[in-house]
């Protein structure tokens, strides 16, 4: 090897490696994504885990407090009930003219029995803690009303001659009968209130407002006999109804309570129960399983701090439904027009520049409009034109399901004419000149070829516009959404769709749980489980137009090329 080839190598020895400018770009990107996914699995792991409190069964533990002990219920030094958290406690003394924080350990219990105490959730400092035990004779019963029941039982009532004391042989078994025929009594009489009952006063009101409307004495006659017949039938299912209501509270359960106090509680009042201390971890995962489901079918009750969100769901989902059967077609239709048969200027350019800023707009403008173009204006004069003899009671002319949807069909409509357009411009140029080629008209081009190869990107459009709508609650405050709604908007009862009718929401009622409740520590848990259903129902809504875009990718993939 030659002096200069030495002399080369030594250089290029010495030579510093330099690194391209881009991959620094490159790794921050890499770290602001990885960043964003670890806040969105915290964010899902913490409603995750806060939720399934609401569900999980907790073991119930008798607390005796110390003699010198200050926190205590009434004049009982034994409390109990489920642990909720265990905490510290800052408190601040003077010392020595500065302020010290001294960490205390408390704990929150879930005391439940709010008719007696007057509240149900109590804090007692660990240190005032004697003994603590968990007796397996402690039942946690699920009440219509008062929320949830701690206390020993004691004996079945079933009549002035008949009781049976706990511990008997037959005691678990007469008590789940007694349980079982509560419910089925309760199921019969909703069936009797909420259809037979309610179909007949429907009825009723039609037939009212049909009479106003008329002057013919003749069909007034005849209208009269209806009522009356209506009403018989009416008076004989609601003396069923009560009558069965009173069936109800023939038998009662004796207990007494953690803190010495005896009740009687009658079996009309109880929906559910269970022994926590004497259930294993397979017996809790199965009531874990029942209780979600529970959650999920049944209707709220105790100002929806107790029960289920199932006409919530119900109410989420037909809204986003009828949402997006509405601006598909239209921010479809506008967006072909724009992209393919408006002529370019300055019209197009600010429609399209409106259209962008009208994406901006915050939602609660949109409700405001929706109160006043959806509710006031049209509703009020459909209720003139169609309704006029139930007036001045509104029919349309309020709140609605279909007002709500129409409000948020509005307020997502820029999202598919925008996602639309996108998709017509990606659609190849060859494709719209060969079928012009074959002799197909433009709309027949557009109808057969263009569309279909387009169809990924309208469905994009759809799904964040679903996204977008499924979660909005300022817009619904105005336009329909209450805390709670006394029937569905859909069901078995002639016109079966009720597009009129007010509707329950899962955001607002994540809203009214933790800012209206009146019982905001109940509450928490109720939060996180309706949040996370809220966001199962937009994922489960996405995937379907998801999986429905992909199909149509893939069968048209091959034309695009």
């Amino acid at each position: 090897m030659n002096e200069s080839n030495i002399d080369r190598c030594v250089d290029l020895s010495n030579a510093k490696i330099r690194t391209p400018v881009g991959d620094c770009y490159i790794w921050l990107s890499g770290l602001g994504l990885s960043i964003c996914l670890l806040m969105v699995f915290y964010i899902l792991g913490l409603i995750i885990y806060e939720g399934s409190k609401a569900f999980w069964i907790k073991d119930i533990v008798q607390i005796t407090l110390k003699d010198d002990a200050n926190t205590q219920i009434g004049k009982s030094k034994i409390i109990g009930g489920e642990i909720v958290v265990k905490q510290q406690k800052n408190t601040g003394i003077l010392n020595g003219g500065k302020d010290k924080n001294i960490a205390e350990l408390e704990w929150q219990l879930f005391v439940g029995n709010k008719d007696h105490y007057g509240f149900s959730f109590f804090y007692i400092d660990a240190v005032d803690i004697a003994l603590i035990s968990k007796p397996r004779k402690l039942i946690k019963i699920e009440r219509e009303e008062y929320g949830s029941l701690i206390a020993y039982p004691e004996k079945i009532i079933l009549d002035q001659d008949s009781e049976i004391f706990y511990g008997a042989e037959n005691f678990d078994e007469q008590f789940a009968a007694v349980v079982n025929d509560v419910k089925d009594r309760r199921k019969e009489i909703k069936n009797l209130e909420k259809v037979k009952i309610g179909a007949i006063n429907r009825e009723i009101e039609t037939l009212q407002s049909k009479k106003r409307s008329i002057d013919d004495p003749i069909l007034i006659e005849r209208i009269d006999q209806q009522l009356t017949l209506m009403q018989e039938a009416y008076e004989k299912l609601a003396e069923t109804a009560f009558r069965l209501r009173e069936k109800q509270n023939l038998h009662a359960l004796q207990c007494r309570l953690i803190t010495g106090e005896n009740i009687t509680i009658p079996f009309g009042t109880i929906i559910g129960f269970h022994f926590p201390n004497q259930m294993s971890l397979p017996d809790k995962l199965a009531g874990f399983v029942r209780n979600i489901w529970t959650f999920v079918i049944t209707a709220p009750r105790e100002a929806n701090t107790e029960g289920g969100i199932f006409p919530s769901i119900f109410g989420t989902f037909i809204m986003t439904l009828v949402m997006t059967l509405t601006v598909t077609p239209f921010g479809v239709i506008t967006a072909i027009y724009l992209h393919e048969y408006a002529k370019k200027g300055i019209w197009v350019r600010l429609v399209r520049i409106g259209v962008n800023n009208l994406a901006g707009v915050p939602s609660i403008v949109f409700g405001v409009f929706g109160l006043g173009f959806f509710v006031y204006f049209l509703g009020g004069t459909i209720d003139q034109l169609f309704f006029s003899e139930s007036l001045p009671t509104p029919t349309f002319g309020t709140g609605g399901i279909l007002w709500a949807s129409l409000t948020l069909a509005l307020m997502t409509v820029p999202i598919v004419i925008v996602a639309t357009e996108e998709g017509l411009s990606a659609v190849p140029r060859g494709l719209r000149e060969a079928g012009l080629a074959c002799g197909a008209s433009k709309w027949q081009c557009l109808y057969r070829v263009i569309l279909p190869a387009s169809a990924p990107g309208i469905l994009t459009g759809v799904i964040l516009a679903m996204a977008r709508g499924a979660g909005e609650v300022a817009p619904l405050m105005l336009v329909g959404v209450v805390k709670l709604a006394p029937s569905l908007p859909v069901d078995g009862i002639y016109p079966f769709f009720h597009l009129d009718q007010k509707f329950m929401h899962l955001g607002f009622h994540i809203y009214d749980l933790g800012f209206q409740s009146p019982d905001s520590e109940a509450a928490k848990p109720m939060v996180f489980a309706t949040t996370l259903f809220l966001i199962l129902l937009v994922i489960v809504l996405n995937l379907t137009a998801i999986i429905v875009r992909e199909k149509l990718r893939r069968k048209y993939s091959m034309s695009t090329l």
